[in-house]
């Protein structure tokens, strides 16, 4: 089965400095995949990388089998890809539906560049993605600032799946959740692929890498420094690789049992 992204020798220069090198994964579909590494190791470039904000320097980025050029944010989109942001990028100012089309707002009309914006057809896309993923939210016209940490981050995910993405990148989304706040958020995370979208998620809570995904990719010093199966390894295990302790770890491709997590050399990157 074709994968939905593929990533052969990937780099990104900034002058002299190295964020990321020799980058290679795959996510294919119904996946759920982990990257973690310590701050610095390069994964907040690498989505930006997936997700067109960043251009990559070397090597090649293959979404669906083909190579991409000229790649941008809109391209990404129009792929299927979507990315939910650290901060969400949600209008606190704006209602919860307002807020799951932004960016894509609804027309009765157009008549020379303006129109009226059609509610109530937004309110109930805005209901059946909600009911899709399996969300009870408050009414869909309460402005997004009533709402907590984790219902935003629930929004934030809708607004995504509104636009029936092939994958999503996930940047820690429970870093500002308590454990028990957190826990509808990952339970949604698992439901993803029910819906026809794979998931690429970043995290420090490595607990939550072990809850959802089905691979971990660990990132040391802008490189991938190994792959983990996540039904056969332990948090212990992804610190080790994560530090460089030299450990071996086990991992997800079939065509090798072992994949060495040992320290890189050394060089400069950015986070």
């Amino acid at each position: 089965m074709q994968n939905i992204i593929e990533a052969k020798g990937i780099a990104r220069y900034y002058g002299a400095v190295t964020a990321v090198e020799g980058i290679n994964f795959h996510i294919g579909p119904g996946e759920i995949v982990g990257f973690a590494g310590d701050n610095g190791a390069g994964k907040s470039t690498l989505m930006r990388i997936v997700a067109g904000d960043v251009p990559h320097s070397k090597g090649e980025l293959l979404l669906h089998g083909v190579r991409q050029e000229q790649y941008s944010p809109k391209k990404a989109r129009g792929l299927g890809i979507e990315m939910v942001y650290q901060d969400l990028a949600l209008c606190d100012n704006l209602e919860i539906y307002e807020n799951i089309f932004l960016g894509r707002e609804q027309l009765k009309f157009k008549l020379f560049g303006l129109g009226a914006l059609d509610q109530a057809s937004m309110l109930d896309q805005s209901e059946r993605v909600l009911s899709t993923l399996g969300l009870r939210l408050p009414s869909l016209t309460e402005p997004v600032s009533a709402l907590s940490g984790g219902q935003r981050q629930l929004v934030a995910i809708a607004r995504a799946m509104a636009n029936s993405p092939r994958l999503v990148i996930l940047d820690e989304p429970t870093a500002a959740l308590s454990v028990a706040a957190g826990r509808p958020l990952l339970e949604l995370i698992r439901r993803l692929p029910e819906n026809g979208a794979s998931v690429m998620l970043v995290s420090h809570r490595l607990s939550d890498l072990i809850e959802t995904t089905d691979r971990i990719y660990i990132l040391r010093r802008g490189s991938i420094a190994c792959e983990l199966k996540t039904s056969e390894t332990t948090e212990e295990e992804i610190l080790h690789a994560m530090a460089g302790v030299g450990e071996t770890a086990r991992a997800a491709s079939t065509d090798r049992s072992q994949a060495n997590c040992a320290p890189q050399s050394e060089g400069h990157s950015l986070h």
